[in-house]
């Protein structure tokens, strides 16, 4: 993963200089190699990662092993809509107050006995965007994600992409739990990030048959939003809201390359996203294994 010798791309002005400059000749950027580890890093996350793939495998995952924590509960779903949906336990482990995530999922896995948790509760507001409430729930999202995901990679970059999806799912949910006091699950808030971040490329980029076609697709899930009593709106609006702040102050891959600063953040939502689910898991299986 570290190299000492040889050369690389500096991330921040795209020229070739040495893995052993202290600063870039060229832009001035500081310690450009990262102390040896940058050059691994533009190779795992510009090359190799597939973002998209990764993301689709983590709801899938998360969301068999959350049937598989609980499986009495896929032999009661409550309807058409539930079909396949985790059970309480599996999700959150304790008290629920109900929570309104699309499609009509009523668990709630940020709240225990009704007391809003963050970092430290059984699920983060980085895990919670990865669990999935039934099988139409994660079906759809997945998707969405498949149908923007490429895009916004390709326009971002892997590790800006990253941020969005972060980012826009982190302030769905806030926005949520502050206007509805009814914390949910689901990526829904982070696609409509992703669907931001699409406009405003096409509105930097001059690309208006982009930035009206993406304006339609947001639209129109707004309004299904509305139609359907159990979509949770304000998370998808926090999600657009936090996409466009997020890729507003981004530059795209095609204005400069993806420098230090973002395949770091994206390192670091990864760890905590990784390290969120290690305690959510440790946490749920001693419930689930304490009260049978």
């Amino acid at each position: 993963m570290r190299q000492t010798q040889g050369s690389m791309i500096c991330s921040r002005c795209g020229k070739l200089i040495s893995v052993s400059e202290q600063k870039c000749p060229f832009c001035g950027a500081w310690n450009p190699s990262l102390y040896g580890y940058g050059p691994g890093l533009q190779r795992f996350i510009g090359r190799r990662l597939n973002l998209v793939s990764v993301i689709v495998g983590a709801c899938v995952v998360l969301y068999v092993t959350a049937l598989a924590l609980q499986p009495d509960a896929i032999l009661h779903p409550r309807g058409f809509l539930d079909i396949l949906a985790p059970g309480s336990r599996a999700h959150a482990g304790g008290d629920q107050v109900a929570a309104r995530c699309w499609p009509a999922h009523r668990l709630c896995p940020l709240t225990v006995g009704g007391a809003l948790k963050l970092p430290a509760s059984e699920n983060t507001l980085l895990t919670a965007i990865y669990l999935h409430g039934s099988l139409l729930h994660i079906f759809f999202n997945v998707l969405w994600i498949r149908n923007l995901g490429p895009a916004v990679v390709e326009y971002w970059g892997p590790a800006r992409a990253f941020v969005i999806f972060n980012v826009a799912g982190v302030v769905g949910f806030l926005v949520s739990n502050a206007i509805t006091g009814h914390p949910s699950i689901g990526a829904s808030g982070a696609i409509f990030g992703f669907l931001a971040a699409l406009i405003v490329y096409g509105r930097r980029v001059g690309h208006s048959t982009l930035t009206a076609q993406i304006w339609q697709w947001a639209l129109i899930m707004f309004v299904m939003g509305f139609v359907m009593s159990s979509v949770n709106n304000w998370a998808h609006a926090g999600g657009f809201a936090g996409g466009w702040l997020a890729s507003t102050g981004m530059r795209t891959l095609g204005e400069r390359r993806e420098g230090r600063s973002a395949m770091i953040l994206s390192v670091m939502l990864a760890l905590l996203t990784v390290a969120g689910v290690g305690l959510s898991f440790v946490q749920v299986t001693s419930i689930l294994f304490s009260h049978p």
